[in-house]
């Protein structure tokens, strides 16, 4: 026998036990038969269970053929039942154990030493040897280790992406709003509709993005990708002065941050046709001003193609109300000291 201890029951540790069991035996049984546990029954029925398509995904990868038992039918595996009560009394009666690893290696040790060398009373003689005779020959070979995988339906949402495992992938535009199976395991994301692999992906950590380009629309495309290069050559697409502009727009050291400006300017090349955008702004290039509000303000004002009207320079001509500097001079004014004046009382006063 082989004893497997966990806290769980999910198909991860149901995998890894029967990983540790195939270790312990030597092989791979050619019929397994599992109680009626969640991992493994999806749907649970005495002559034609539905499996999981986790645990059908595992037995296909092992080789082995799963026959499950009959709810509330224990004489359907009374060997199990019955060992389950020895290894309670004969293994964990009076044991403490610190860590869930020293009791497993404990239980292994004791399932070869203990277990497998007593004499069985049914068959009069010891398990380990009767298995090394007869049973250990009829086993498969063991396979290499299995990638538990992520199985579970997602849903494409409008921005052409899925989620699993805490990561975005991109899908094909004609699946959105669809319901797709996906299987991620360490390696790659596979994607399936009606049976149908639609799409791959390699795994991304939590948190990250995988976008595929061609997935796509071509306008979404530079945005999506923060290709700056395949945004400027839009904007030069639809005229010089446009594209000049959009350089100018991205001249930034966090260039990414300003592509929504660039965009903004796009749509006005929608809204108002890429010969007025064009024009505007080589005019507001001619200033040196760098800002799609304004080059909102002239087309909305229809000012693209008025000359601008440049600063003047210096020596320019007086205009007609130009006053001369002369005229800001004040003359030097002439001070004169007047000495006090006193009364007659005051020699008085002093005297006093």
């Amino acid at each position: 026998m082989f004893v497997f201890l966990s806290f769980s029951q999910t198909l991860a540790t149901v995998v890894a036990g029967c990983e540790a069991a195939w270790s312990f035996f030597g092989g791979v049984f050619k019929v397994v038969v599992p109680d009626n546990m969640k991992p493994v029954v999806a749907k649970a029925d005495a002559v034609n269970p539905q499996l999981s398509v986790g645990w059908l995904d595992y037995s296909q990868h092992a080789g082995f053929h799963t026959d499950t038992a009959r709810v509330r039918s224990p004489k359907d595996k009374p060997k199990v039942e019955r060992v389950v009560q020895y290894v309670r009394g004969n293994f964990f009666a009076g044991e403490n154990f610190l860590s869930m690893e020293q009791a497993q290696a404990a239980a292994t040790k004791w399932c070869t030493e203990v277990a497998g060398m007593r004499m069985h009373g049914t068959i009069a003689a010891r398990p380990l040897d009767v298995f090394r005779e007869t049973e250990l020959v009829a086993m498969q070979d063991v396979q290499p280790a299995y990638d538990v995988p992520i199985l579970r339906a997602v849903k494409v949402h409008r921005d052409f992406h899925i989620e699993i495992g805490k990561a975005l992938y991109s899908v094909p535009g004609e699946f959105i709003g669809h319901t797709l199976d996906a299987r991620a395991d360490s390696q790659l994301v596979k994607l399936f509709h009606r049976g149908q692999l639609v799409k791959t992906h390699p795994r991304e950590k939590p948190g990250g993005r995988h976008t595929d380009p061609a997935d796509l629309p071509a306008e979404r495309v530079g945005y999506a990708m923060r290709d700056l290069d395949k945004l400027v050559a839009t904007c030069a697409g639809h005229g010089t002065n446009i594209g000049i502009y959009a350089e100018r727009l991205l001249d930034d050291p966090l260039p990414w941050t300003r592509m929504r400006a660039v965009y903004r300017l796009l749509g006005l090349v929608r809204r108002h046709g890429p010969h007025p955008v064009d024009a505007a702004c080589g005019t507001a290039l001619d200033l040196d001003v760098v800002a799609v509000g304004k080059i909102d303000a002239m087309l909305t004002k229809a000012l693209e193609n008025t000359p601008p009207v440049l600063p003047a320079a210096a020596g320019h001509p007086a205009g007609r109300f130009s006053r001369q500097p002369d005229e800001f001079q004040a003359g030097r004014a002439t001070l004169t000291l007047v000495p006090p004046i006193r009364s007659a009382a005051d020699p008085a006063k002093g005297n006093n």
